[in-house]
């Protein structure tokens, strides 16, 4: 097969892809029913594979879909992973689980947020606690989400974007607007009030193995920043501490960290890799971002605005709606032969080598 040929149309088809895979590589598959509905009217769940046994000590997990219209291009990478055998012959003592479109409503909707219009990488906090402040955003609230979508209107919030970096710094507006807030329930990057259905369904479907497991490493499958087709590999760890050294020991310079300038995201709370955390809170864990760019970061951040302006403000069904539809699609998957081989490329070399600092640490 080739590189193409594991992505997919529509959630329903990536479903049916992934699942056929897993059930051919021999793979015990658990199914979360999420209560929504797909455009299509269609069911929505988030399907959980597991190869190796349910006791391993040591146990790799690989998610897609935390923002749901990335889902196209993890979705690929795990039912091309699972079709070309990669976890034939593991090791003794270690088990892969791939979870499936942990955002189901994002990717069959084509939205990079759930149900809730929550961003998941910014849900897995204690929302008892006091919660983050950002007050970039809150200065800038009226031309990140305006009550208008045109030309004339991105003209002017275009100027008052490039007063702010140049008052502060170009980095310190793409913060603002990304870094997440939990206040504006119908703006970008939110956060929620509480846990969310994927994070209850992260941790119920992790739980399981935490008697067991022992060393653990985490995959998100994510796009959207960086060069075209290529695979950044963040650490999910702060540089200094014991998981970012596993990171760097493991890829080397090829690693970023989120806090020293190297990535290409900024430093975000609540990220899903406190939900493997709040699971698993016994293990010695090593967790990465894949993340594969896509489109310039200023074309991102205007395709996430505009997709909420149009669920906010607009019509779905409308030329308008269906251009911006449009555009945030190719934003997170670029439908095209060169990326897709780029991208399955990388990942069965991330993979490999994570597989290999994991079963050797």
């Amino acid at each position: 097969m080739t590189a193409e040929t594991h992505f997919s149309s529509t959630y329903a088809q990536a479903r049916a892809r992934f699942r056929d895979a897993a059930k051919a590589a021999g793979a015990e598959t658990v199914t979360y029913q999420n209560p929504q509905r797909g455009p299509d009217g269609g069911d929505l769940s988030t399907d959980v594979a597991r190869i190796g046994p349910k006791n391993a000590a040591r146990l790799l997990i690989a998610m897609s879909s935390t923002h749901g219209a990335e889902g196209f291009c993890g979705s690929g990478i795990q039912t091309g992973w699972l079709r070309q055998g990669a976890f034939k012959n593991l090791p003794a003592g270690t088990a892969v689980l791939l979870v499936h479109a942990i955002n189901p409503y994002g990717f069959a909707w084509v939205r990079r947020v759930n149900e809730d219009n929550v961003d998941l990488n910014r849900n897995f906090l204690d929302h008892a606690k006091a919660l983050p402040q950002n007050d970039g955003y809150k200065e800038l609230r009226s031309a990140i989400c305006p009550d208008a979508w045109s030309d004339e209107s991105e003209a002017a919030v275009k100027k008052i974007f490039d007063d702010y970096a140049a008052r502060h710094s170009k980095i310190d507006l793409q913060a603002a607007i990304m870094n997440g807030q939990y206040w504006d329930k119908q703006g970008v990057f939110y956060g929620g009030t509480g846990p969310t259905w994927s994070r209850r369904t992260l941790i119920e479907a992790l739980s399981p193995y935490a008697a067991t497991a022992r060393d653990v490493a985490f995959i998100d499958l994510h796009t959207g920043l960086g060069p075209y087709g290529v695979g950044e590999i963040m650490s999910n760890d702060f540089g200094g501490t014991p998981g970012a050294a596993r990171v760097r020991e493991w890829f080397g310079a090829e690693s970023t960290l989120l806090d020293d300038g190297s990535s290409t995201s900024t430093a975000v709370t609540g990220d899903t890799q406190l939900g493997v955390v709040a699971a698993l809170p016994d293990v010695t864990l090593t967790g990465i971002t894949l993340e594969y760019g896509t489109v310039p970061v200023d074309a991102m951040i205007d395709a996430v605005r505009a997709d909420n302006w149009l669920h906010v403000h607009g019509n779905l069904d409308s030329a308008q709606g269906r251009k911006i539809k449009s555009e945030i699609r190719y934003t997170f998957y670029p439908d095209e032969k060169l990326w897709k081989e780029m991208v399955i490329e990388r990942a069965v070399d991330v993979l490999g080598r994570t597989m290999k600092g994991l079963t050797q640490s």
